[in-house]
């Protein structure tokens, strides 16, 4: 059971980056599944996160209108879309699914390795 972040990158400000989520051993579409970040000396928060059921997304403030995700179940992945990338964006980050939205939330669900994405200005 994993998940494979794809690697994240150098960004301007007002661009775009997607980043993928991979899973093996279990089946993606089943999952709830939350993106998180944490910028250098910060704690961890919440980017967005998709109910299993009913998909729907809760988006954090910071990136509501600007972040999407989306999934490929043929492909066993979900994707985060990042538009309008600002400064305050650069972090480190993660992808985290579980079959519960609480364990997700919780942090306790399964994690993909971080990945570092820059916003420069």
């Amino acid at each position: 059971v994993q998940l494979q972040a794809s690697r994240g990158g150098l960004v301007e400000v007002g661009g775009s980056l997607r980043l993928s989520c991979a899973a093996s051993g279990f089946a993606l579409r089943y999952y709830n599944i939350g993106w998180f970040r944490q910028a250098p000396g910060q704690a961890r928060e919440e980017v967005l996160c998709q109910s299993s059921g009913d998909r729907r997304i809760h988006y954090s403030d910071a990136v509501k209108g600007r972040f999407a995700m989306t999934r490929d179940n043929a492909q066993n992945v979900a994707f985060l879309e990042m538009n309008d990338l600002r400064p305050e964006d650069t972090a480190v980050y993660y992808c985290s699914a579980s079959q519960t939205m609480g364990t997700v939330l919780r942090g306790s669900g399964v994690w993909g390795q971080g990945t570092l994405v820059t916003v420069s200005s």
